[in-house]
């Protein structure tokens, strides 16, 4: 299997990223369970059972022993130490402190009160949209916390280079697929977006070298996308992928990796989240390609402006 290239490169140890690095991304709270999250796909079953514990409780976890959360996840404090290990740090009394550190650091940034994402029967229509917009800021909030720089650069780099560039998405990808596509094509890139599968693997079939290849993927393990990205791969396409999860089986097929950071809550609404932090990894990489090609960027955005301008409703035809 190929080490992913991402947040998880350059890393010393299991945990593929070192506490020294984990620690210079804490620039929002919870940031550990934001990485835990990430990599829980990826752990084994009994090491899974603790981390969804830090997810779920990351307060009680601090405020646990090694044998309590031990007993508590039905495992030994043994795999709550290898745990420990896989997400970088030394020991549990360091996550522990780590986990303190940050839901205090939380309970500031919010005023002490807590805000939930999971939507219960009982929520009012107040409720619900205190909720939505609390997951959906923290998505794009932890996503830009978390992303890796020189990994974004390195993928504006090949997408200001490429002669085509073609994006992979299904589902709701397929949105933030299409939504890409529009910016590059708008600014005189040449790009196509594609969500059936057959058109998918077509696709990729004829790219070849100089050509990029992007899959989008909440989950990274989304068949469709991930065998097109495999198929560009083969043909020497540099393939990208954009996921929540950067250990997921669409790192095996990807030369750089993009990462969000959203999480799945009641009724599937991460899928808005996860929606609003892919786009804004999106935006990032248009925004890049764009500065690095700001004369032709600029003289293309004006004629596309140009080209519509008159499409808009007259002030005398509006209504009075």
């Amino acid at each position: 299997m190929r080490k992913p290239i991402g947040p998880e490169s350059g890393s010393t140890g299991e945990a593929g990223t070192s506490r020294e690095d984990a620690a210079s991304k804490d620039q929002t709270p919870l940031s550990t369970v934001v990485r835990v999250r990430s990599l829980l796909p990826s752990l084994p079953p009994a090491e899974r059972r603790v981390a969804q514990r830090v997810i779920d409780d990351p307060e009680g976890v601090a405020n646990s022993t090694i044998t309590e959360l031990a007993q508590t996840c039905g495992t030994s404090e043994t795999t709550v130490i290898r745990f420990c290990r896989a997400i970088g740090f030394h020991g549990y009394p360091e996550l522990r402190l780590t986990l303190a550190t940050e839901a205090g650091r939380a309970q500031s940034a919010s005023g002490g009160r807590v805000i939930g994402s999971d939507i219960s029967p009982d929520d009012s229509l107040e409720q619900i949209v205190e909720k939505v917009t609390f997951a959906d800021a923290r998505a794009v909030e932890e996503t830009a916390a978390q992303l890796d720089i020189k990994m974004l650069e390195q993928v504006v780099d090949a997408v200001v280079a490429a002669d085509r560039v073609d994006v992979y998405g299904v589902g709701a990808s397929a949105f933030v697929a299409a939504d890409f596509q529009q910016k590059l094509h708008r600014i005189g890139r040449v790009c196509s977006a594609w969500s059936d599968a057959h058109i998918m693997l077509t696709s990729a079939a004829v790219l070849g070298s100089g050509n990029v290849a992007i899959g989008i993927s909440h989950s990274g393990a989304t068949v469709e996308t991930i065998d097109a990205l495999e198929v560009a791969r083969s043909n020497g396409v540099k393939t990208v992928a954009l996921t929540n999860f950067p250990k997921s089986p669409i790192a095996e097929v990807s030369d750089l990796i993009l990462t969000t950071a959203a999480r799945e809550t009641t009724f599937r609404s991460g899928a808005t989240a996860s929606r609003l932090a892919q786009l804004t990894v999106v935006d990032c990489v248009f925004v890049g390609v764009a500065q690095r090609t700001y004369g032709p960027t600029r003289k293309a955005l004006e004629a596309t402006f140009e080209a519509v301008r008159g499409r808009t409703v007259r002030p005398d035809r509006r209504r009075r």
